[in-house]
């Protein structure tokens, strides 16, 4: 009888971590694709233009989401602050490059205040950020 309890208590302290590793290196791979893929945490469906210019370049991104709510580098700024905010997050206001992310949904209206508020402030430089046009029609 001492025996065969003395073989469980073996058995049972030998972990595999075979699959364990199997596992954390595949969310590694995972983690690794998709990491570049995102730009932001917030949601927006930019226009779609056929000329699209890539650039690589780190600039300051402002987005202006579905809601009208406005966002600096991913955080929410009121829509009269912009400009300052920029200013004040900026070396070289003069030359300082900003992105302009606007959901395609959002009045002229909204989006020309922001840029206005920008321009205000010194900003010159301001890109619209838009995606390539597909030359076939998207279905959903």
């Amino acid at each position: 009888m001492p025996q065969s309890q003395r073989e469980i208590g073996t058995s049972l302290s030998d972990i595999n971590m075979v699959p364990f590793i199997d596992v954390v290196l595949v969310l590694l791979i995972i983690f690794m694709i998709t990491a570049p893929i995102l730009q932001s945490g917030i949601e927006v469906d930019v226009p779609k233009t056929k000329t699209v210019k890539e650039l690589t370049e780190v600039r300051m991104v402002v987005t202006i989401d579905r809601g009208q709510r406005v966002y600096l580098n991913d955080k929410p700024v009121n829509i009269h602050e912009i400009g300052q905010q920029v200013v004040s997050k900026s070396h070289d206001p003069q030359h300082q490059a900003v992105y302009v992310r606007c959901d395609e949904t959002v009045p002229f209206g909204s989006w020309a205040t922001v840029v206005d508020a920008l321009r205000q402030a010194g900003i010159q430089n301001i890109s619209v950020v838009t995606q390539p046009l597909s030359e076939r029609p998207q279905t959903q």
